[in-house]
């Protein structure tokens, strides 16, 4: 190739791995990223470093785990000296665009937008208008962007409030407030559109200088929480909602229940647990149906073989698993095991190739600036391209949830004896080496399971296997250490001129 691959990372917030086909689901939910996966690489084993939006985006954004990045709350910003994907491929020649529909990796202020040249948000109480870098506008239409801009800011910083605020937030709970918000906030913005914006950026290439590679970053809501799937895909994968007015009902009361969706252990009514879990197919089906004709329209136009196209999650769901809805508090496979499948022109990822060995999401950051051409010795042997045997984590993994504080707030107050039964107050930590998988909750309750003989974490393995739990412990104390010890050299490095100490983070791989 002539130049530099253009570089796109698609995130499809909430997608649980277990329900795409190309993943061994029974519904055919995804025939589109079957057929994308049938000419990738396909990750089979990946495990996000967080269970949620903000911290697992850091990770991605940074490759660093949460406990090191310390933004794992929704009033938390990522360090300023701590450099993002989006600027070192900013610095390194590439136009960098971001396409979100998640409002809060697209409206709150948590530093995930630094490095994008262009960031169109599609979320929240206002949404941007395509305004790509380079684009020409007369006087009335940069007059109309000016005001938008001072209108957003405006905006922006209510939003913020109410994301930090933890009587704000329980506010925007209240009856009062839900149809509201619902009626006025693009909560899950606009999946086609984004698509189609991100599109006409690579293909078409406006304002991009000759022969400089594209960055381009997507986030899609589509299977998150409230569920307004296409008809015909309500019609394919949950015609109960159809034909059964108490099932639509359910379903509605869910839509407006929010912080229902927040409340982990709220748990579903077992009468619908299938009807929330077919119309969440119906979902994955609809936005695979819009990812289709991105997909299309890139490979008509030949862009798709000129770019390293990532697709994974963020994280997953849960459904009624384990007497659990929605993501805020847990590390169990429908939160942490996502899909990733990695799209190559140049054949560092080899096409219809299966990869098995446990692998980190956080190395996206690595991988990517590998496919640049401008990451470190360090961050090359990060990167998911090389072989299991050259692994710098040797199969070793790590995942972790903080309890979301102005969340824990409202949940005290409204279900204190929920939150302590199920320890939700407490922090989770997972590790999963080779095929056993450990989850620690505090100082003392853990958990082990056996991914491949129970991968849906049914049968507690830790009382008849106490050895493996005492080593599994102690990879994840030693990890707890690490991560506490260089937490805080990374903040004393973004304001310290010390180059000993940036040497040193340089070294362990934690800085460019």
């Amino acid at each position: 190739m002539s130049r530099r691959p253009d570089i796109v990372l698609i995130v499809l917030d909430t997608q649980r791995r277990d329900r795409l086909s190309c993943y061994g689901y029974s519904r055919p939910t995804s025939p589109h990223l079957d057929e994308l996966a049938a000419e990738s690489t396909l990750f089979h084993r990946v495990f996000t470093a967080a269970h949620w939006t903000i911290p697992s985006h850091a990770s991605m954004f940074t490759g660093l785990y949460p406990s090191e990045h310390a933004t794992n709350q929704s009033y938390a910003a990522l360090p300023a000296g701590i450099p993002t994907l989006a600027e070192r491929l900013r610095a390194g020649g590439y136009m960098t665009a971001a396409f979100c529909n998640n409002p809060l990796v697209g409206v709150v202020n948590n530093g995930l937008q630094r490095g994008f040249e262009s960031f169109l948000n599609y979320s929240g109480l206002l949404t941007s208008r395509p305004n790509q870098a380079g684009a020409r506008a007369g006087p009335i239409s940069r007059y109309r962007q000016w005001f938008k801009g001072r209108l957003a800011a405006v905006l922006n910083r209510i939003q913020n409030v109410f994301a930090r605020s933890e009587l704000m937030l329980e506010f925007a709970f209240t009856p009062l407030m839900v149809p509201i918000w619902q009626t006025a906030l693009s909560f899950k913005g606009n999946t086609p559109k984004s698509l189609g914006d991100a599109a006409r950026l690579l293909i078409e290439r406006r304002g991009v200088e000759p022969n400089q590679p594209i960055f381009a970053f997507i986030n899609l809501m589509g299977v998150h929480m409230p569920y307004h799937p296409d008809r015909r895909m309500i019609e394919r994968f949950a015609p109960d909602v159809i034909r059964d007015r108490e099932a639509a009902r359910y379903v509605r009361r869910f839509n407006g229940d929010v912080f229902g969706w927040l409340a982990p252990f709220a748990g579903a009514d077992e009468r619908y647990r299938h009807v929330l879990s077919d119309v969440y197919d119906a979902e994955v089906a609809t936005q695979d149906a819009h990812l289709g004709e991105f997909l299309r329209r890139m490979r008509e136009s030949g862009a798709l073989d000129r770019t390293l196209l990532l697709i994974c999650s963020d994280h997953g769901d849960h459904l009624g698993e384990k007497g659990m809805v929605g993501h805020a508090m847990s590390v169990y496979n429908e939160l942490i095991h996502v899909p990733l499948i990695v799209r190559d022109p140049e054949g560092d990822f080899p096409r219809g190739t299966e990869v098995n060995h446990p692998v980190s999401l956080r190395r996206v950051f690595h991988t990517l600036l590998s496919a640049a051409g401008i990451a470190s010795g360090a961050e090359c042997d990060r990167s998911l391209a090389q072989s299991p045997a050259a692994d710098p984590d040797g199969g070793t993994v790590f995942s972790e949830a903080e309890p979301p504080q102005n969340v824990l707030g409202i949940m005290l107050r409204r279900q204190p004896e929920r939150v302590r039964a199920n320890r939700f107050d407490q922090p989770r930590r997972a590790v999963i080496s080779g095929s056993y998988k450990l989850i620690q909750t505090g100082e003392d309750q853990v958990e082990l399971y056996d991914l491949d003989a129970d991968p849906r974490e049914t049968i507690d393995l830790a009382a008849i296997l106490p050895e493996r739990v005492e080593e599994l412990q102690a990879r994840l104390s030693a990890f707890v250490r690490r991560t506490s010890a260089v937490a805080p050299l990374i903040q004393r490095a973004e304001s310290v001129d010390d180059p000993i100490l940036q040497r040193r983070l340089s070294e362990l791989g934690y800085l460019e």
